[in-house]
């Protein structure tokens, strides 16, 4: 049996050098170039807890609980399906270094919740010192944790050790990395390109250089304790980068994650373009790693991509989006060509607490942002249109798609259960959630929250 080793960033989307990106992400790179690496990969909900509990159940948010964040209030109706239980069941020993954000908040350690996923080991160090802009010294303090659990793991059994980072979560590092020329960086994101642009996107680099650092370090480790035969090895992020339109929302630079997965034995040094959702992992590690399926599983195994990267399982994947800091339903379907978003309400302001606080968003607020109208339903076509600018909805030429995209999205909201279909989706007491109209996601005024499952 293999070994799994899991290894996640926050917030990163595919802004790595992998995918093409000049980022100093050196050692994601030579792993990429001994791995698989999928260019089309999406996650099931651009937002952080969301996302990882559809990849580590293999179910929708909808169908796993994780509605929103877990550090607000929701949580996964049945911890036991994470991939960490599943695994320890079948006679893997698990552990876990650095962040997660299956149950409660990520900085705090709650090792009986932990524990409840199905971690034997935990290994995280305290982030108490550590204030959010100097995480990343926290991230490297947990790979450190994590190579000496390697170093000194003896146990006749495989295990799966999950590695998270901080970085490249906002706040980032003040002081830009001495490598990086923050003059000539490229700012790839809905904002004006300026000083105090680039500086902030320099110190988004400067992050990303940090986890692979860290990346660089948990490698070597593997190697000088001859794992590499035996040890499949899995990179990705929860979403986007945090960025306005790109986190916490459906478009391509919300969904679309870095996917590196080395086998032993396959496809090393192979690109693979062809679809592939987040929701497809749990059971493509079971396929890879030679065990049984759960039968709860809603994704399609890939692991014939392996053998030949031309091989298609799929042509369509499904995301959505339910409460961020506030509640925003909105669901999608996207093909190859075509992406057909719809929001279940009628707010059509943006939601700006579920955009992150940065100076990108605080230049577009200065020109206009809290009067920007978001389209109710698109269509998009994007082999010409990849930004998701141009809204076909209304184009009698499309109808037949847009109709068939509507009815395939209708469909598999009904094959899943989706709470939506019923109306808008309750706010319990225990949810922490902003008013659509809060301008800030981290705000601490009573009066920006929506206390209708408060009082209820």
């Amino acid at each position: 049996m293999y070994n799994l080793i899991y290894i996640n960033t926050h917030d990163t989307g595919r802004m790595i050098s992998p995918y093409g990106y000049n980022i100093p992400t050196d050692n994601l790179l030579s792993l990429a170039k001994d791995s698989t690496l999928f260019t089309n990969c999406y996650c099931c909900g651009p937002t952080c807890s969301p996302s990882r509990a559809a990849m580590l159940t293999g179910t929708y948010p909808h169908q796993n609980g994780m509605l929103g964040l877990a550090q607000r209030g929701f949580g996964l109706y049945d911890p036991s399906k994470h991939l960490a239980s599943y695994l320890k069941s079948k006679g893997y020993h698990t552990a876990i270094s650095g962040i997660q954000h299956e149950t409660g908040w990520y900085l705090d350690l709650d090792n009986n919740a932990l524990h409840d996923l199905g971690y034997e080991d935990i290994l995280t160090t305290s982030s108490k010192e550590f204030k959010k802009e100097d995480l990343h010294i926290w991230d490297h303090n947990n790979v450190l944790e994590a190579i000496n659990w390697i170093n000194n793991y003896h146990d006749d059994k495989p295990f799966m050790l999950t590695y998270g980072m901080h970085s490249t979560h906002r706040p980032y590092p003040i002081e830009v990395d001495k490598t990086i020329d923050e003059r000539y960086v490229n700012v790839n994101f809905a904002s004006d390109n300026n000083e105090e642009t680039r500086h902030d996107k320099a110190c988004f680099m400067t992050s990303a250089k940090h986890a692979d650092e860290n990346v660089g370090l948990l490698l070597e480790a593997i190697r000088n304790n001859n794992l590499l035969d035996n040890t499949i090895i899995m990179f990705t992020t929860d979403h986007g980068v945090a960025d306005p339109f790109h986190k916490c929302t459906l478009n391509d630079r919300g969904i679309g994650v870095s996917l590196i997965i080395r086998h032993p034995k396959l496809a090393h040094g192979i690109v693979c373009d062809n679809l592939v959702s987040h929701i497809d992992v749990f059971p493509t590690l079971c396929d890879l790693l030679e065990i049984d399926k759960p039968d709860y599983l809603e994704g399609i195994s890939f692991n014939k991509m392996f053998e030949n990267e031309k091989i298609t399982t799929r042509d369509e994947i499904f995301a959505e989006v339910n409460f961020h800091t506030s509640y925003e339903p909105i669901r999608c379907i996207r093909t190859n060509r075509y992406k057909y978003i719809k929001y279940y309400d009628t707010y059509d302001k943006l939601n700006l607490s579920n955009i992150d606080e940065s100076i990108c968003k605080t230049q577009l607020l200065d020109k206009g942002l809290r009067e920007y109208h978001k389209p109710l339903e698109a269509l998009y076509d994007l082999l010409y249109d990849k930004d998701e600018t141009n809204n076909l909805i209304n184009d009698p030429s499309l109808y037949h798609i847009k109709e068939e995209l509507s009815n395939r999205l209708y469909q598999h909201m009904l094959d899943t259960n989706d709470p939506i279909l019923l109306g808008e989706l309750k706010i319990y007491p225990n949810y922490k959630v902003n008013k659509k109209e809060c301008l800030k996601a981290s705000s601490k005024d009573p009066n920006d929250y929506d206390n209708r499952g408060r009082t209820a």
